[in-house]
């Protein structure tokens, strides 16, 4: 078993894909590096941070990008940005069969906001575009700095969203709750409670990711493969997909609203939901997991 959690973004691009089969667009080589962070003397890296190239998936063509965690948290600046833009352009363009993302992020860059909002946004765009031209575009979220801020918002316009127990997802991170709102609102410190709200369980549990899985490349890599083909198997056309899903999500989030806004804690929203011994599910592995809540859709329906 290979720790997606603990490879680096290279690792993971390698792991997912089919063997020797990835190529990198713009390499370290290249040294394309963001402008801002050199006149703030703050360091940079010669990929600003992210992977980007095109690869076999089972033999499939796919388009990929991992970010780089290690590298200020895998935060999106304006290269950053402008990079994950000009592959999901590619992927239109060379008829890709998918597009994976592989996020691991914090957000926007502090260094260079205005820039890295408005590269996030591209992201978006893009990623509809892809999704619109009929390309299933996957996101993989399993790394330690979890996917949050506007890359959040990126994951959940993807065709579906793929995650470990470890990996976690949200807009806001636990520490910008804290520091609005004060630590009664949000203990970032207290790491079981982060990860009941923002972990994987949780979020499969409330719809927002297809598949939780395991944390292990193959794992993920399989858990990929079958996003794509699940969708490359719907019968509805790609831009009324792409609509009705962003009708489902703010139908979603009113409904949450409703049943779960004055539930302080995510063990009460799994009771609610009508899991049993709620407290056990932080302890369950993934499989065991996944039956659980395979079980429990099959009670509801």
């Amino acid at each position: 078993m290979n720790s997606y959690l603990e490879a680096n973004a290279r690792g993971r691009i390698a792991q997912v894909l089919d063997a020797e089969s990835f190529a990198e667009f713009l390499p370290p080589a290249e040294r394309i590096v963001s402008p801002h962070l050199a006149q703030l003397d703050a360091p940079v890296s010669f990929d600003d941070g992210v992977v980007v190239g095109r690869g076999l998936l089972h033999g499939k063509t796919v388009f990929a990008a991992a970010q780089e965690g290690g590298f200020m948290g895998g935060a999106v600046g304006e290269v950053h940005g402008a990079k994950l833009v000009g592959l999901l352009k590619r992927a239109i363009a060379d008829r890709a069969d998918a597009v994976l993302l592989l996020l691991e992020t914090g957000g926007v860059r502090l260094h260079e906001a205005n820039a890295g909002l408005i590269a996030v946004s591209e992201v978006m765009r893009a990623v509809l575009d892809v999704r619109a031209a009929g390309i299933p575009v996957i996101a993989l979220i399993g790394g330690s700095n979890g996917c949050f801020g506007g890359m959040g918002i990126v994951a959940c316009c993807a065709n579906a969203v793929v995650m470990s127990e470890e990996g976690r997802l949200a807009m806001s991170g636990p520490e910008v709750i804290e520091t609005a709102n004060g630590v009664e609102e949000f203990d970032s410190r207290d790491r079981a409670l982060v990860w009941r709200t923002t972990g994987g369980k949780h979020r499969y549990l409330l719809g927002d990711c297809r598949m939780i899985v395991s944390d292990d490349t193959e794992s993920f890599r399989q858990a990929a493969f079958d996003a794509v083909q699940a969708c490359r198997r719907s019968t509805v056309e790609p831009v009324e997909l792409t609509l009705a899903s962003l009708e489902s999500e703010q139908a979603l989030l009113a409904q949450r609203l409703h049943a779960f806004g004055s539930l302080a804690d995510p063990l009460n929203i799994w009771a609610q939901l009508g899991i049993d011994n709620p407290a056990d599910v932080p302890l369950l592995e993934a499989e065991a997991f996944v039956r659980l809540a395979a079980s429990h859709r099959a009670g509801a329906a």
